[in-house]
């Protein structure tokens, strides 16, 4: 069954290590799971409206982290947004993976620490999934293998929380 993914990311630094999680579907299940349309540039107002028609045809968002995700404007709104409209969530660390530049970064804050569903962290509930490698390649074979199945775990650990 194809699911419609949403991913979430700081689009600015990010854009680069998404790219390649994104790739990953075109390359290894020919689109068995389709992402959002690319993210634009707008103002505030047509940004929000971006997020909410690309939530409302997605059943999953995907959250991709690295060292500057959490706590952003953006990040938190469709962290909000996803998670109130019942769609399942999956983190998913990429700090590992190589920028543009050849880089890794750091890994960093949780962005499901900053937001709370009642008197609980978000983060007490999404899992995270951060690979157990250090060479971009590894880390890149790592989602590959694996991304399906968290999203199919997402859904199972949503599905125990009412919307």
């Amino acid at each position: 069954m194809t699911r419609k993914v949403f991913f979430s990311f700081h689009y600015g630094n990010d854009n680069w290590r998404v790219s390649q999680v994104r790739n990953i579907w075109v390359i290894k299940w020919n689109e068995s799971i389709s992402d959002n349309d690319r993210e634009k540039t707008w103002n505030d107002k047509k940004i929000k409206e971006w997020i909410d028609n690309q939530l409302k045809q997605c059943s999953c968002t995907v959250i991709l982290i690295w060292k500057e995700t959490a706590g952003r404007k953006w990040i938190n709104y469709e962290i909000k947004e996803s998670w109130d409209k019942g769609k399942w969530i999956v983190w998913i660390y990429i700090h590992n993976l190589k920028d543009d530049n050849g880089n890794q970064t750091q890994k960093w804050e949780n962005p499901f620490d900053k937001v709370n569903i009642g008197e609980t962290k978000l983060s007490n509930i999404v899992k995270a999934y951060n690979p157990p490698y250090k060479t971009s390649k590894d880390v890149y074979n790592y989602i590959a293998k694996n991304i399906e199945n968290w999203v199919e775990e997402a859904i199972k650990i949503r599905n125990q929380y009412p919307k």
